[in-house]
């Protein structure tokens, strides 16, 4: 599915009327809650609480965010499975929606479990290195891996991370071997990339951006398939020997499965009037994130397709979640 800007929507669309979407029938007739699966302070609370003011104008109802954390967003997942399908409980999840169907032992099959409504946004991911290594781009690195294979280590956010699974397909790709350091957050292997202790970082742009900006880490490849507006120079992959190589995170919209189709359908629209305005357009620029805002069978397809993808690298190479 190609990305849409919200800058080219119809102007009627996104100028609507905040009562549009109350005028078009009882729900909500209470507070609707946004279950984010991580803890306060990640990138999926920031987006959700972006979304929230103008959501809770638009619906008419107050919109809450709540935080069920744990099991890399699997809890958070499970709770809204289990919600009535009244569209009054949604989850802002990320790429584990999808990479956990294969890694572990699930309560429900996300294409059975959910309603989908609309992708929010994407974000690439950049492999970078600290600059007191001897790397000035990636195929010095990838030269010294096949030198001396998996003596090099890499970090990411865990065992099973969709920057964890988008590293081995490109070692798949490109015939070399990292040493993978999985660390139990952004946070921690941050610190650790800032500080020399681990020579390479995978990571989604959103915690790595000021730094990159700032030359304390040196991006070495983008994993999107053009070049990022957020980081103006720093190659993709595919213009390095891996054609079509693309590995996003994204923050999508779900719901329990049964939602009307309705009720899914004014949900996007409500989404997409937010993503609409220039204030929150720039809120999400600050994130690094390319703005979306598709309908539900667009979705629907996107997470399809991503399951099938990541499922195929996971079980490839025999990745288990973490314990």
């Amino acid at each position: 599915m190609q990305r849409r800007s919200l800058l080219a929507a119809p102007l009627a669309a996104t100028l609507a009327a905040p009562g549009l979407v109350r005028a078009q029938g009882a729900w909500p007739d209470r507070p609707v809650r946004i279950i984010v699966p991580y803890p306060p302070g990640g990138s999926n609370d920031t987006v959700a609480r972006i979304l929230q003011p103008k959501l809770t104008e638009l619906l008419g109802r107050p919109v809450v965010v709540e935080n069920r954390a744990g099991a890399s967003g699997s809890v958070g997942s499970s709770e809204t499975a289990r919600a009535a399908p009244d569209g009054h409980t949604w989850l802002l999840a990320n790429d584990t929606l999808a990479t956990n169907e294969t890694l572990m032992q699930l309560p429900y099959r996300v294409m059975q479990g959910f309603s989908f409504c609309t992708l929010v946004g994407t974000c690439p991911y950049a492999l970078v290195t600290h600059p007191s290594t001897p790397f000035q781009n990636f195929a010095q690195m990838v030269e010294a891996a096949k030198a001396r294979p998996q003596t090099l280590n890499y970090a990411t956010t865990g065992v099973g991370s969709g920057a964890h699974i988008a590293t081995v397909l490109l070692q798949q790709r490109g015939d070399f071997r990292l040493e993978h350091v999985p660390y139990r957050g952004g946070g921690p292997a941050l610190q650790d990339a800032l500080a020399g202790h681990v020579p390479l970082f995978m990571s989604n742009i959103v915690i790595i951006l000021p730094h990159i900006r700032a030359g304390a880490l040196r991006p070495l490849g983008l994993t999107q398939k053009t070049d990022s507006r957020y980081l103006p120079g720093v190659v993709p992959f595919t213009r390095q020997g891996f054609p079509d190589f693309e590995a996003l995170t994204y923050w999508v919209l779900v719901g329990p499965a049964g939602i009307p189709d309705p009720i899914l359908a004014r949900m996007q629209q409500a989404v997409k009037q937010v993503l609409a305005e220039a204030n929150v357009q720039a809120r999400m620029a600050e994130q690094g994130a390319d703005i979306v805002g598709s309908t539900p069978a667009e979705t629907e397809a996107f997470v399809r397709a991503e399951i099938e993808k990541w499922g195929a690298v996971i079980r490839d190479n025999n990745i288990r979640a973490e314990s």
